[in-house]
């Protein structure tokens, strides 16, 4: 692993513990490092309010990474930005769409201006685009719901998580076991659950192909 994307393994890890143990699943490491790299992208965003102290602050933070979309999707990152350059990277070599990233930037200056919780934005698109850089397209529908049990649950909603959780397995039944470490992490139910008993619950969830 380069010291470049080892930086970027560990800021994962710290910021999105559940994410991090389900790419530790992918047994490509370029796959796996593709993986961080979304993820990163992801936890810059989910970290600004913690950054900042005021709303507008945050926003014009958001502001920046959407117009930082330019150049991602143009191939010209900012230069000394690993994050920016990791996801430039990845995108090209993916043939990414863009939609799930403006939206979930989108989504995150809602949740500033106090709008309700887009989950398809904030757990749906980033799921699917996770899952077409282990498995490749055509495999939307198939995550769907299991990326709305992950959202559910990440937001308090258990209920509507477990309700859910049923026709999320049945649909996953579609998706090639080499795309499933981007839907485990649907698997965790409870945040507070030591590290050693996620990797097990994760690892029984691949055997079974259930979240």
């Amino acid at each position: 692993m380069t010291e470049s994307a080892d930086t970027l393994d560990q800021q994962v890890r710290t910021a999105d513990l559940d994410r991090w143990l389900s790419s530790r699943l992918v047994t490509d490491d370029r796959a796996r490092a593709d993986l961080i790299a979304l993820y990163a992208f992801e936890a810059e965003l989910m970290t600004i309010p913690t950054r900042v102290t005021q709303p507008l602050l945050a926003e014009m933070r958001y502001t920046w990474w959407a117009e930082q979309m330019d150049g991602v999707f143009a191939g010209v990152p900012r230069k000394g930005h690993p994050v920016l350059e990791a996801l430039t990277d990845l995108v090209a070599r993916h043939g990414l769409n863009r939609a799930p990233f403006d939206a979930l930037i989108e989504a995150h200056i809602g949740r500033v201006r106090e709008e309700p919780h887009d989950l398809d934005a904030f757990y749906v698109g980033p799921m699917q685009v996770a899952v077409r850089i282990l498995a490749g397209e055509g495999h939307d529908a198939a995550v769907a719901d299991a990326g709305r049990v992950w959202g559910l649950t990440q937001t308090g909603r258990s209920q509507e998580a477990s309700a859910l959780r049923s026709a999320a397995n049945a649909a996953l039944k579609r998706l090639p076991p080499v795309g499933f470490p981007a839907v485990a992490h649907a698997a965790l139910t409870d945040p507070d659950r030591p590290e050693p008993l996620k990797r097990l619950r994760l690892l029984w969830a691949v055997l079974r192909g259930r979240i």
